[in-house]
């Protein structure tokens, strides 16, 4: 934890549970300037973690009937002209080949823009509400990635589909939904999907964003307090390491789905190792963890499990992000040594202690 925060990053919460027990600790700061450090169960925005939360919803309502995996979406999208080769499953998948709102990085180095979010522009309109279907429509009228189920592409577009196709199906609120299903079953009391909400509940370390103003000169601010519809369903939601112990370890030990349903969220795409909601990784030590992370504008969030939810690591992560992600290689390099550490190939002797 303390290499983590000697690569840049502001500070650490991290939470083991095994077979021993459990293992909680936090390290860095809580917010830059002062000594104290991040809460070791503090809220934070989990950015694509809220993908599995909103698979694990939309496969809810696949097991009820209500939802089918391989319908065309645009049966329960009809306002929005989909190509009819698109199913549920390739929206929750990332093989829709639906462009992604926050841009596009291409294979020969170019990227297209989304929505702004980077930089200077980024921070001035930090506040500004997007409706989910605005977002969707920018996606759209952009050129699709590839051809319906052909290929692979991480995009955000997707996971904001995937939670309207909630809300037509059910005539609530995907934050309704949410609460209904997953939160108040598994007591998830730290846990909100807050789509417009602008602060983080207490207690929580500070998140931070970089800049260069006119001039050239850097400056950094803080941006723990942000109206997360720019990212919806692709990374809006708060939560602790607590909870997402909670939430993956249940998913994956069938609290949730169906067997046969949560065998077809571990199934990966052999390009990515993506399933439904999730990536499907080796260790090395020949084992497997079911995972997901998540980074949103100076806040992270890391959740790993086996798959049968018995063994989970989860962390918090708070820093000063910028519009180069500077940290995307410490932030890997990170990860990388915590899962060896955990699942396979580190260190097993640890004494079991709670918060």
């Amino acid at each position: 934890m303390q290499e983590i925060v000697d690569s840049g990053f502001t500070g650490v919460q991290l939470r083991v549970h095994d077979e021993r027990g459990e293992w909680v600790g936090s390290t860095g700061l809580r917010k830059l300037g002062e000594s104290a450090e991040p809460p070791a169960d503090g809220h934070c925005r989990i950015g694509s973690n809220t993908k599995t939360f909103t698979a694990a919803l939309v496969l809810h309502l696949v097991a009820e009937g209500r939802i089918g995996l391989d319908t065309p979406a645009d049966d329960y999208l009809p306002e929005f002209g989909l190509d009819r080769r698109i199913t549920v499953r390739m929206l929750l998948q990332h093989t829709s080949g639906v462009f992604n709102f926050t841009g596009e990085f291409y294979d020969d180095g170019t990227f297209a823009p989304g929505i702004p979010v980077r930089g200077k522009e980024w921070v001035d309109n930090r506040f500004k509400t997007y409706r989910p279907q605005e977002l969707v429509q920018l996606a759209l009228s952009k050129p699709a990635r590839f051809e319906p189920g052909t290929d692979w592409n991480y995009s955000n577009t997707n996971y904001v589909l995937a939670r309207l196709l909630v809300e037509n199906v059910t005539g609530r609120s995907p934050a309704e939904e949410m609460q209904r299903r997953i939160i108040e079953p598994l007591g998830l009391s730290r846990t909100v999907a807050p789509y417009t909400q602008h602060e983080v509940p207490e207690p929580h370390a500070h998140a931070y964003y970089r800049y260069e103003e006119e001039g050239g000169r850097q400056k950094t601010v803080d941006v723990t307090r942000q109206n997360p519809s720019w990212i919806s369903g692709g990374g809006d939601m708060i939560s602790t390491t607590r909870d997402l112990h909670t939430f993956i370890s249940a998913l994956l030990g069938g609290k949730l789905l169906p067997a046969p349903l949560l065998a077809e969220m571990c199934t990966p795409h052999p390009k990515a190792g993506y399933g439904l909601g999730v990536f499907v990784q080796d260790t090395e030590g020949g084992g497997t963890i079911i995972t997901h992370n998540g980074g949103i504008t100076g806040h992270a969030a890391l959740m790993y499990s086996t798959p049968d939810g018995r063994k989970t690591l989860t962390a918090a992560l708070n820093y000063v992000d910028d519009a180069a992600m500077s940290l995307a290689g410490p932030f890997q390099k990170a990860t990388q040594r915590l899962v060896k550490e955990v699942f396979g190939g580190g260190r097993t002797e640890r004494v079991a202690s709670t918060d």
